[in-house]
């Protein structure tokens, strides 16, 4: 590594894009969404994902996992809350992607699961969810509620997978998560006068971050009443071009953005680039090796 480099990036630290919805939404699909795609092939082989799966995907985001299982011959539908990552998933799977209609092979719904079950059409005989809340490292009791509904709509027997962080101790991005918790408040669960003003929600909910723990999806799994019937371990890799992108993927995740809050998007981006500058690679390239860990629990 030249020395040059080094006190460039010091010198000249990453400012976070301009915030924005459809911005921040590409930038998930287009830098950060790949990271997991270790996870998806994974459970896609080791369930055997194929013409005879019917797959709802909870939380699918910008589509990616549900655009992988589709190759496989999949049947797939997937339901997220924001309306610009659907958008982006509408545009990765079209034109097989429709708002209704039981015979489509992707359906996307901007609608919680609870809300499909007026809909007709074959049960699912798989559920996904690759992102219960664990970037933010919140109450994943908040989803008891999906899970419940998205099992009454499957097979009896049908796997649901859970997935999140594996041990903080092999996960690199740890250290740099905890920027988030560490700008977003005086102190974990204690709000800034900034965040009540902005009504932004405090660490320990979804905008805030912690490490996975160790039973944590099994614990998910008994409260929705799921049984859990086997894990696995995914080598997760972050691996980033250059500071700037590592920078703009990390906030597409919305970790940060009670730090953000809390203080403002300039210090949030300086903090990231001295989080971040330990994994920097001779080439500018950002490496942070990871283990995601996923649950199999049955319905």
């Amino acid at each position: 590594m030249t020395p040059t480099l080094v006190r460039q990036h010091h010198l000249h630290p990453v400012s976070p894009p301009h915030p924005d919805a459809a911005a921040r939404a590409r930038d998930w699909a287009e830098i950060q969404e790949r990271m997991l795609v270790p996870l998806y092939e994974a459970v896609h082989e080791r369930l055997d994902v194929g013409s005879g799966t019917r797959l709802l995907g909870l939380g699918c985001g910008t589509g990616l996992a549900l655009l992988m299982a589709a190759a496989r011959g999949a049947y797939v539908t997937g339901t997220d809350a924001d309306p610009q990552r659907l958008a982006l998933a509408r545009e990765r799977l079209a034109p097989g992607a429709e708002e209704g209609g039981h015979e489509a092979r992707t359906r996307l719904l901007r609608s919680a699961p609870e809300e499909l079950t007026d809909r007709r059409g074959p049960a699912f005989n798989l559920v996904t969810a690759f992102d219960p809340q664990f970037w933010a490292g919140g109450d994943l009791g908040d989803l008891v509620p999906a899970l419940k509904a998205a099992a009454a709509l499957a097979e009896r027997g049908s796997p649901v997978v859970l997935a999140g962080w594996g041990p903080a101790e092999r996960c690199a991005t740890s250290s740099v998560l905890r920027v988030a918790s560490g700008l977003a408040g005086p102190a974990w669960g204690t709000p800034s006068e900034r965040q009540t003003e902005l009504g932004v929600p405090v660490p320990g909910t979804p905008h805030g971050w912690r490490p996975g723990g160790r039973d944590d999806l099994e614990d998910l799994a008994h409260r929705a009443g799921l049984r859990p019937d086997g894990s696995g371990r995914v080598a997760c890799p972050f691996g980033y071009a250059d500071l700037d992108s590592a920078v703009r993927g990390l906030l597409s995740t919305g970790v940060f953005d009670a730090a953000v809050a809390a203080t403002d998007r300039e210090q949030v981006g300086k903090e990231l680039t001295e989080a971040l500058h330990p994994h920097l690679r001779p080439d500018g390239t950002v490496w942070m090796p990871n283990v995601f860990r996923y649950l199999i629990a049955r319905v």
